[in-house]
């Protein structure tokens, strides 16, 4: 996705309240169970051949390589505890909001050399609901990573830079250059 739509992933994986299996084994009976039995859809998620699933799904193989267990891992954790993460979503984007932190470039319009010239800043920021909703909603509608760090911008413009609408009345505020983004909800 990007670094707003992953971050936002990675929060939602966090507010889970039980780790994820743990052996391979157990791993792939989960993605067994959540494809409904079907380890040929499985094979065709992780990039094996059905057969493989069955050993695993036996525990016929223990240790898988790397690069495979890199994928199951993810794939488990894209699925595990939907309705944990979906109520922790919803409270964010309706009680709590969300905290961002980010390294990025962020820059007034002013004269090179100034104070107020364009630098990377570091910044953790509390976003109340509304923007957290707007950040949600927008993912959850698929909008491109273009559309989520412009609503991000736009949170941290209000609540970060103009103090919630007190002061900087002319300032625009965009993502450039960013480091990173992590999001905690």
């Amino acid at each position: 996705m990007g670094i707003v739509g992953d971050s936002l992933d990675r929060a939602a994986q966090a507010a889970g309240t039980r780790p994820i299996p743990k052996s391979a084994g157990a791993q792939m009976r989960y993605l067994v169970k959540q494809h409904k039995g079907s380890t040929k859809a499985v094979a065709a998620l992780l990039g094996v051949s059905q057969r493989t699933v069955e050993r695993y799904v036996k525990d016929q193989i223990k240790r898988p390589k790397p690069d495979l267990a890199a994928r199951m891992e993810t794939e488990v954790k894209r699925r595990w505890q939907p309705l944990v993460r979906k109520r922790a979503r919803e409270r964010a984007a309706t009680q709590t909001g969300l905290v961002i932190e980010t390294r990025a470039r962020f820059g007034f319009t002013a004269a090179p050399g100034t104070t107020d010239d364009g630098r990377m800043r570091r910044i953790t920021q509390h976003l109340p609901p509304e923007y957290a909703g707007r950040l949600l909603a927008a993912q959850d509608a698929g909008a491109s990573e273009a559309d989520l760090q412009r609503i991000a911008a736009e949170g941290l413009q209000d609540v970060y830079f103009r103090d919630g609408g007190g002061r900087a009345q002319g300032l625009l505020v965009e993502f450039t250059d960013i480091d990173y983004i992590d999001v905690n909800l």
